[in-house]
C-alpha cells in the first residue's frame, strides 16, 4: 500500500480533533460534508435533464 502525505494528514486531524474536542464536531463535519456532497451530486446529475425549448 502506498503512503499519501494528505491521506496521514487527514487522519492525523481527525484523531487530534476527536481527543480535544470529543467525536461530536467530528460527527457534525461528517454530517455537514455528506449534506453538501448529497446536494452538488444531486445538482449534477439533474442538470442534465433540463430541457431547452428552442
Amino acid at each position: 500500500m502506498e503512503h499519501h502525505p494528505t491521506a496521514s494528514w487527514l487522519s492525523e486531524a481527525a484523531t487530534s480533533a476527536v481527543q480535544q474536542h470529543g467525536t461530536g464536531n467530528l460527527l457534525r463535519v461528517v454530517i455537514v460534508v455528506m449534506v453538501l456532497g448529497c446536494v452538488l451530486t444531486a445538482w449534477f446529475l439533474l442538470r442534465g435533464y433540463k430541457r431547452k425549448d428552442d
